[in-house]
């Protein structure tokens, strides 16, 4: 049966309300089932819809030893060429012509039957205007654009770290037929289109008609034609001889929707699919009783059709009547209920479709950005790119630390995709760009040069396509439908935040010699431990552990574990620790210094606290606020050597409840906190809002960035009295290091995680410059990392200490960040402080010092952000998209907003850096430190340059330590300000 040709069968039989079911009941709600006649050979039925299901997930918590080469990105059940197979469309309808489809008033979708159908979407062009100029999404001819498949699917699971992928392949893509194209205008819609309402569309007064629909037919055939049929007999020869032939059809629904001057959404909708199959007419086929009785895990109004029709092959079938059949009748097609062996037959029928495959073109040389924070790379050609909140891992392919971390924790070497804050969007070199909405797990594959292939794991799927003339236009419309953050108050961006842990009297020490040095400094912020060592220790010996004691003190106390010192969860300061806590902020204050501390959405239970106040845990257990796992328990999860229990945002009381934890903290004069986690949500975890939890895991940091960001903004409206000059100094401010799409839109403030305190580039300084360009690449305007790098590993033949040089150059890249803020790591001891020794020290004045110098600037950036989610740190791709050595850039350097670019030392022992200036805008730029200018291919003073390219040149400039390779524009005002300030500073 050819796809094509799928539509009404001969022969329906309809039940409606109150009519007579096979076994005699009623049946309450109406059901459709299709059958051919006898003399015809296939049969079809309809399917139910998709149910969704939790993947089956495995726990590698307890395992001693793992693959330390685990595959980076899990390997696809369907090749490329699977999921994308041929389009159809009728020769002699009205799609044997091209066509012109109006979506909204600024867009259009073209149709081209040329070279086996294809269809653009794009801008309408200007009078006179280019109208390929405007394309902004295209299909591949001849390719299918929307294919369906059906794969179990299978997670592994190991504190944070998670590896999704399909399991067995079950049903594979065999054809998309394009059966009508139609551009609906509100008449339609109002007087009830049927095609509309088929597609589940839903207008309102702001809906900007025409919508286009696109509606045809999407089949698929069985994985494996050597087994059983979809109707559960055994294929014989007969079937064998005909494997390949599709055996299961859905029609299907695109939407096109203007959505705004820039964009169009575009919605993918798959019925449920009928199955067919030629049993029938293959008398070698042994009759046999089936069943239909539905699954006892899925709740469903509608009855469960088994293609296993009892037939007797010597016998003349009765033909069946036309009006409403008896129960004799129906039961030849619902048999009663089935067998264990049935049960077990029932099971290895295809799921209902469960992927969609989105499949359009992509010119060879398009270069692709964004996917959210990325660690290891800025481009993404010619990869598989997940989108799946996690962990980002240890090492994260540098070497040896990565094999040592897989080896004693399931995958918690992280590998170049692993990220605390995906995102399922991107912009190319070509300026196309597109993201999904929705939380579903997703897969963007550019493995084939010429097209790209989102694999969802789901059976719908929405988006929007962007319109832009540049990167910046394209980040202004993503983030003005996804969200930007607010501005930040200039207290957090005035000075230095200054991470310390240890009590009071060491607080006060080092805040005097702060003082001696006459650093600016904004707030001190009171650790505590973002997970220690992550996972290269977590499933380690205690015997082994013994030597690292990496789990920092902070304002909540701590407690002896089996490795060591370790936090308590329990959100409340602990006063035997920071005695006369209330005292300290109290002074910090008078002098200027917010204090800051941390949480997360994690609890404990806290019965051997002597000094617990409240016992956090036991109350939310008793709320029913907490995440259930399978049983109705709270889920208890393993962190390094304690459980925790996880929020349940989904569940509003939570919510409120957690404010009420915040308002504690801001009572006591709090002025912010680093929200700590949010990538650990179980994939197969019970959910109050009883949604997916494979999309929750997407969602929930979201979820937690919003409960901190409302209380933040409750908190400055009850406090809001003042005048508006002085509103914008105060404020709460909390930073994230989880995400996904929409963070921006809650989030005031991200910080990029765990780096390693290493110059290695997948997780390191070098990574911690890619995290703050790719970020700000895909929404995230408002980002800044670790000064020196958090993750420290100190063992007899493992050593990664941070270093005096490491921390001085981290310094000098982060005094160009948004925010300025030093960590002492999960291993104090190990690493060097900048309150080590009189060199560091000195080093740290100076590039606090650096960091003031350009305030000014950072205020208009940060306002910037917030208007237009332009990053402050930007990669050059953003003001020069097409030039060649740009796109080719990742760490090398960056630009503060468009005035200033910064080269930074990223390598041990290096004191000379390698910068390129574009000349395509004819600017000219002047090195802070020496006066020098660079324009047009020339340096006014002495060094070498190298051989221009067609867009600019490079330069070797000295970068000496305490004199980052910065360069300001000629003759721009911001920068003869911040050289002007620097020389007030005593910096230059």
């Amino acid at each position: 049966m050819n796809a094509c040709s799928l539509g009404p069968l001969p022969i329906r039989i309809t039940l409606i309300p109150g009519s007579i079911s096979a076994n005699g009941g009623l049946v309450t709600a109406k059901h459709s089932i299709r059958a051919r006649p006898p003399s015809s050979s296939p049969t079809t039925a309809a399917m139910p819809s998709p149910a969704t299901a939790k993947p089956k997930t495995t726990k590698k918590h307890n395992a001693r030893l793992n693959n330390p080469f685990p595959r980076a990105v899990p390997a696809a059940a369907f090749r490329n060429g699977d999921a994308a197979p041929p389009l159809s469309f009728g020769p002699f309808s009205k799609l044997a012509h091209a066509h012109d489809y109006p979506v909204g008033s600024r867009f259009r979708l073209r149709w081209d039957p040329s070279l086996g159908g294809a269809v653009s979407l794009a801008r309408v062009p200007g009078s006179g205007g280019d109208p390929r100029s405007g394309v902004m999404w295209e299909t591949i001819p001849g390719v299918a654009f929307v294919s369906a498949a059906s794969a179990t699917t299978e997670a592994d699971e190991c504190r944070g770290s998670f590896a999704l992928r399909d399991g067995r392949a079950l049903l594979v893509p065999e054809r998309q037929s394009v059966d009508r194209i139609k551009a609906f205008y509100r008449c339609d819609f109002e007087a009830g289109a049927d095609p509309l309402r088929g597609a589940a569309f839903e207008a309102s007064d702001e809906t900007r008609f025409p919508v286009v629909l696109i509606t045809g037919v999407v089949s698929a055939k069985k994985a494996d034609p050597a087994s059983s049929c979809c109707c559960g007999l055994r294929a014989g020869r007969h079937a064998r001889a005909r494997a390949g032939k599709p055996v299961l059809s859905a029609r299907y629904w695109v939407v096109l929707e203007e959505k705004c001057d820039t964009q169009v959404a575009f919605s993918v909708k798959i019925a449920d699919y009928q199955w067919s199959c030629d049993h029938a007419a293959d008398a070698s086929s042994p009759p046999r009783q089936a069943s239909t009785a539905p699954r006892p895990h899925r709740i469903s109004l509608r009855l469960r059709l088994a293609g296993r029709v009892q037939r007797n092959s010597t016998k003349k079938k009765k033909p069946m009547s036309s009006g409403l059949p008896v129960p004799e009748e129906l039961s030849a097609l619902l048999p009663p209920a089935e067998t264990a062996t049935e049960a077990a037959d029932e099971e290895q029928r295809p799921e209902e479709f469960n992927r969609v495959f989105l499949t359009y073109a992509s010119d060879r040389d398009e270069r692709f950005y964004g996917f959210g924070e990325q660690f290891s790379r800025m481009e993404f050609k010619g990869r598989r790119v997940p989108v799946l909140v996690q962990e980002q891992g240890i090492g994260r392919g540098d070497q040896p630390i990565t094999f040592a971390a897989n080896l004693v924790s399931y995958r918690s070497g992280g590998n170049w995709s692993t990220t605390y804050a995906p995102s399922p969007f991107y912009m190319t070199s070509k300026m196309r760009s597109l993201y999904l909405e929705g939380y579903d797990y997703s897969i963007f594959d550019l493995t084939k040069p010429d097209r790209m292939q989102i694999q969802v794991y789901g059976n719908t799927v929405q988006g929007r396509i962007l319109h832009g003339d540049s990167p910046t236009d394209l980040i202004t419309s993503y983030t003005g439908s996804t969200g930007r953050p607010p501005v930040l108050p200039r207290w957090i961006t005035s000075g230095a935040v200054v991470g310390m842990q240890g009590g009071t009297d060491a607080v006060r020490r080092v805040w005097s010699q702060l003082q001696e040095h006459d650093v600016p400094v904004s707030a001190f912020w009171l650790q505590a431990c973002s997970e220690a060592i992550r996972q290269l220790s977590l499933n380690s010996e205690p015997s082994s552990l013994s030597s690292l004691n990496y789990l920092l003190q902070d304002w909540v106390g701590q407690r002896k574990t089996t490795i060591g010192s370790q936090l308590w969860w329990n959100w409340e300061v602990d006063d035997d620790h920071y005695a006369g806590w209330k005292d300290l902020i109290r002074d910090l204050q008078r002098g200027g210094v917010r204090t800051m501390t941390y949480c997360n959405p994690c609890l404990v239970p806290v019965r051997a606290k002597g000094n617990a106040r409240r016992h956090l845990y036991e109350e939310a257990k008793e709320l029913g606020i907490l995440v259930r796992d399978e049983a109705g328990e709270p889920y208890m999860m393993l962190n390094t050597a304690f459980d925790v229990a996880m929020l349940d945002f989904t569940n509003p009381e939570a919510a409120s409840w957690f404010k009420g934890i915040l308002g504690g903290m801001a009572e006591e004069g709090v002025s912010g906190w680093m929200a700590d986690f949010g990538e650990g949500l179980p994939l197969d975890a019970r959910l109050h809002s009883g949604e997916d939890p494979v999309a929750a895991h997407n969602r929930y940091p979201e979820l937690w960035a919003r409960v901190n960001r409302e209380f933040a903004d409750e908190w400055k409206g009850k406090s809001s009295g003042h005048a508006a000059e002085a509103a914008e100094e105060e404020g709460l401010v909390f930073f994230v290091r989880a995400g996904f799409r929409e963070s921006s839109r809650w989030a005031v403030l991200f910080w990029e995680g765990d780096q390693m305190v290493s110059w290695q580039a997948n997780d390191g300084i070098k990574s911690s410059v890619v995290g703050l360009l790719s970020g700000g690449l895909s929404g995230i305007p408002l980002n800044h990392s670790d000064v020196g790098g958090y993750c420290t590993v100190d063992l007899p033949l493992l050593r990664y200490r941070r270093s005096e040089e490491l921390l001085m150059r981290w310094m000098e890249v982060n005094a160009f960040t948004v925010v300025f803020r030093t960590h002492e790591g999960n291993k104090p001891g190990s690493n060097c402080q900048f309150y080590s020794n009189s060199r560091t020290l000195t080093h740290f004045a100076r590039c606090a010092k650096i960091y003031k110098a350009w305030e000014f600037y950072r205020i208009q950036l940060v306002k910037e952000a917030a208007e237009k989610g332009l990053p402050v740190a930007r990669h050059l791709f953003l003001h020069y998209p097409e030039d060649r050595r740009v796109q080719e850039l990742t760490y090398q350097q960056f630009l503060v907003g468009t005035e200033m670019l910064v080269v930074p030392v990223l390598d041990k022992g290096r004191n000379t850096v390698t910068a390129y200036f574009p000349t395509s805008d004819r600017g000219s730029w002047r090195h802070v430190w020496t006066g020098e200018e660079f324009g047009n291919g020339h340096r006014s003073g002495h060094g070498t340059v190298t051989e221009g390219t067609v867009n600019g040149f490079e330069a070797e400039v000295t970068a000496t330590v305490g004199y980052p390779a910065v360069f300001v524009r000629v003759g721009s005002p911001v920068g003869e300000r911040f050289v002007r300030n620097l020389r007030d500073e005593n910096v230059i």
